[in-house]
């Protein structure tokens, strides 16, 4: 099969250049850009990593994590490496931050083939940042819908338009980083782009695809009310609410502690603090869970009556008040209790 580069610009003016993400890097002739995977070979793209998988395990679902899509469910995860970021509390800056992990390559069809042995097919392109693989995960997702298994993205989100509108063509679910509502930060910090991510998101709207977002809660960096407040209120701009007289939004939003890492040294977050977060951001939004502490529990009510849909225990789940159906050819969620329409989708 031959490998086709996308996202590349040949030099008009003297200097080729990476359209994939806000850094459009013009990286010199053999050499790669930030994201330390997209190359330069004489003024051609080069993506010598393509198919390139350093982690590949089957996790459940919810540590993606997604709480609203298939509860209870496995898939096969799949990892790369190097990202378009430089998050200094990065927990996966091994494979993350350089082009030198060990790993082995992959071609699409052994993924999927892979995936569909999993009791619900489902693929997750997830731990270091998928995107700048575009051209791998879009054959993957396209051989991933013949096949009959769903495409999982878990990114940072931060790419350029058109490179959003391709991958979510084929995206069933994505949960999306959002790391803070500061463009000064993400561009000094992070070294991504705020507007970049918030398009992302926006547009993961507008193609139909599920959509959780992650906020990782860095002590001194982004845990400020105002700050916190900010991204609910984003997220909540992206929700239709229930019914026609209103209601609460349904994008569910996960506010996970920060434990140190790599070259972030402050302490660890605290959990009342998050907790107090949480139920600050509950009067926002319908569905707020906290994660990465030990012990936690989170549980997802019904709408309509309030029972328990599904209860989380870290990663064990149950779901007492939970039926799937299957209806015109489609499996829907609703409460085993009252009978209501769940906030879940499969």
């Amino acid at each position: 099969m031959a490998i086709l580069p996308r996202f590349f610009t040949a030099p008009e003016d003297g200097f080729f250049r990476c359209d994939l993400c806000p850094h459009r890097c013009k990286p010199d002739a053999g050499s790669g850009g930030a994201c330390r995977v997209r190359f330069n070979r004489q003024g051609s793209g080069a993506i010598p990593f393509y198919g390139f998988v350093t982690a590949m395990a089957r996790d459940p679902v919810e540590k993606k994590p997604l709480y609203h899509y298939r509860p209870g469910s496995s898939i096969l995860s799949v990892g790369f490496m190097g990202c378009n970021l430089r998050c200094p509390f990065c927990q996966n800056w091994h494979i993350s931050q350089t082009s030198d992990a060990r790993g082995r390559l992959m071609s699409p069809e052994e993924l999927i083939a892979a995936a569909m042995q999993q009791e619900v097919p489902q693929i997750a392109y997830t731990y270091s940042e998928p995107l700048v693989h575009i051209e791998f995960l879009l054959d993957c997702m396209k051989a991933a819908r013949k096949a009959g298994a769903a495409n999982v993205l878990v990114s940072n989100g931060c790419v350029n338009a058109e490179a959003a509108g391709a991958v979510l063509e084929l995206t069933d679910a994505a949960n999306i980083d959002l790391k803070c509502f500061s463009e000064e930060t993400y561009a000094k910090v992070l070294g991504g782009n705020l507007e970049a991510v918030l398009g992302f998101m926006r547009k993961a709207v507008e193609k139909g695809v599920h959509l959780e977002a992650t906020t990782l809660v860095v002590p001194g960096l982004n845990d400020s009310e105002a700050e916190l407040d900010n991204c609910a209120d984003f997220i909540a701009s992206l929700s239709k609410p229930r019914g026609s007289s209103g209601g609460t939004p349904e994008i569910p939003w996960h506010l996970s502690a920060y434990h140190r890492d790599w070259k972030w040294n402050a302490p660890p977050t605290n959990p009342a603090k998050l907790a107090a977060a949480a139920g600050r951001a509950r009067k926002k939004l319908a569905y707020v869970y906290t994660g990465n502490i030990a012990g936690e529990e989170n549980e997802t009510p019904c709408p309509a009556c309030g029972a328990v849909l599904v209860r989380r225990r870290g990663f064990y789940v149950e779901t007492p008040g939970l039926t799937l159906k299957q209806e015109q050819g489609r499996r829907r969620y609703y409460c085993a209790i009252c009978g209501a329409d769940a906030p879940l989708k499969y």
